[in-house]
């Protein structure tokens, strides 16, 4: 499969989860609104997610496809293969089966850890939902580790539909949760966290069908056999740094979720339902490159082609600033539309919208940066490098905290948003400097144009954007849905095309970045 079909895939699957993910929180929004409850859920939500972005997607994910990559490269025998992928599964589940016991049985802990504002005498309801679908919620990660296993198998074998498009399973639960068993509970919001397990369970046996398809189904050993292999080993050590690295960030995001308990009733939400719009750019256009380039900078170091590897490195960066930026433009520019229109029924409130607006509008100063990371971090992952990407991101878990002390008392939640959003440019810039000095990278003539065109590009949908959005009010009670829809939806089109427009006039052809550099023979 050719990069441009495998991104295109993995971006077309990831819309989809996408589009059920924001209807999953418009029914959310719609039916629990912003309050201390939905808080307590994204709390609760928040936990297994982090864990599972720590031990599985994040850490094992970088550690685990490089040397998968370079045995099924490199090994003759095949068995050889097969055992890796039977002893790293057995690891893996051992490993995170311990860990969620600990979790269900230590919630109330976890929680006064990081969600401290919780604990005091007029939250005590809101703090027992937290922690009963905390343990309600815990077995996830496990499920979500053996998915994330799947996933890098599969994407190794460049079979990355599947592993795209899981993520719908999730929302649909939850969606069906919210509208069908919501009502028989007598704690509606619980409903949410038993649709979270339902989604996790129903993702790992569609990744375990894919892979009994390939003949690639792990068979179960001996745990002391499987953490005794060279192979596990290697992974794991190839782990210690890698959850490092992610655990940066993640204690980062556990930092602010603590600190927005302390702040107004519902600003737990609106930074959640705010992350959830910046989860479309970043899921369609960093996820989806990094997710493709990873394996294929894996197989160019492996192949020695260092200037291939280089090429790749350039490609993604275009596409990312071809895309991301007018992204971010509109982030910004239309925060209010888009909130108002996603989120303003039921028990969300216009003043809802203008705290999420504000969220948004501090999140989309980083998108760029965000986007990059996922270029960048590959770069060094691709090279087994995992050290590098470690040191920066704690440099830069200090930074952030130290803007939040800036920001947060006088932009609230926003300046937890926007502390991420900086964090996440300073992420990107130091990372493509060791890149640079690593000859890792090495630009090619260009650039500048590139750049001279896109600023220009940018400009012209700036105004085209202002003015065909002047006038409306989102926020109306007089706009519906449909109204709202279809006004947002000819704003974004306008701007769509005098971005593009402009381009065409100026010299710049997209197509042209769209296709991936081809590998020299």
């Amino acid at each position: 499969m050719s990069l441009v079909r495998a991104a295109a895939t993995v971006s077309s699957f990831t819309l989809l989860s996408r589009i059920t993910g924001l209807a999953r929180d418009i029914i959310i929004a719609r039916t629990f609104g912003a309050s201390a409850l939905t808080d307590a859920f994204w709390v609760a939500f928040r936990i297994p997610n982090l864990l599972r972005r720590l031990f599985a997607e994040g850490a094992f994910t970088q550690a685990f496809v490089p040397i998968l990559a370079e045995v099924k490269q490199t090994s003759e025998d095949q068995a050889a293969v097969r055992q890796t992928i039977d002893r790293v599964a057995m690891a893996l589940f051992s490993a995170l089966s311990i860990i969620t016991l600990i979790g269900i049985i230590g919630a109330p802990v976890v929680l006064i850890l990081i969600a401290s504002g919780m604990l005091s005498s007029d939250r005590h309801a809101e703090y027992e939902a937290a922690v009963w679908m905390t343990r309600v919620m815990f077995p996830y990660i496990l499920c979500m580790s053996l998915v994330s296993f799947a996933s890098g198998v599969l994407n190794t074998w460049k079979r990355f539909a599947i592993p795209a498009v899981t993520p719908v399973l999730l929302n649909l639960s939850m969606i069906g949760a919210s509208i069908w068993l919501s009502g028989h509970l007598a704690q509606p919001i619980y409903a949410l966290a038993i649709g979270v397990l339902a989604g996790g369970v129903a993702q790992l046996g569609v990744q375990w069908w894919a892979l009994s398809r390939l003949g690639l189904t792990p068979r179960w050993g001996s745990p002391r056999q499987a953490f005794e292999d060279s192979i596990v080993r290697r992974v794991l050590r190839q782990m210690l740094p890698a959850t490092l690295g992610v655990s940066v960030a993640q204690i980062s995001i556990l930092i602010n979720t603590n600190i927005a308990t302390w702040l107004a009733p519902g600003s737990v939400t609106w930074l959640s339902f705010a992350d959830r719009l910046m989860e479309f750019p970043t899921a369609l256009i960093g996820v989806a490159l990094g997710t493709v380039l990873l394996p294929t900078l894996s197989k160019a170091h492996a192949d020695q082609a260092d200037d291939y590897y280089s090429e790749l490195l350039g490609w993604g960066m275009r596409l990312v600033f071809l895309l991301g930026l007018p992204a971010a433009l509109v982030m910004i520019l239309l925060a209010d539309a888009l909130v108002a229109t996603l989120f303003q029924y039921g028990a969300f409130s216009a003043s809802d919208v203008v705290q999420t607006q504000w969220a948004v509008m501090a999140y989309a100063v980083g998108l760029l940066g965000l986007l990059l990371v996922k270029i960048f971090a590959p770069g060094f992952y691709g090279k087994q490098d995992i050290k590098t990407p470690v040191k920066i991101a704690i440099l830069v878990l200090i930074l952030t905290q130290l803007l939040n002390v800036v920001l947060v008392p006088t932009l609230a939640h926003a300046g937890l948003a926007l502390a991420i959003g900086l964090g996440a440019c300073i992420n990107a810039l130091l990372l493509y400097m060791g890149l640079r000095r690593r000859q890792l990278y090495r630009p090619q003539p260009g650039w500048w144009l590139f750049l001279a065109r896109l600023v220009t590009a940018l400009a012209v949908m700036a105004g085209v954007l202002l003015w065909a959005s002047a006038g409306i009010d989102w926020t109306a009670a007089t706009m519906g849905i449909a109204s709202r829809a279809l006004w947002l939806a000819a704003v974004l089109v306008a701007g769509g095309l005098a971005y593009l427009g402009t381009l065409k006039l100026i010299g710049l052809k997209v197509t042209g970045f769209i296709r991936p550099p081809a590998k020299s023979v």
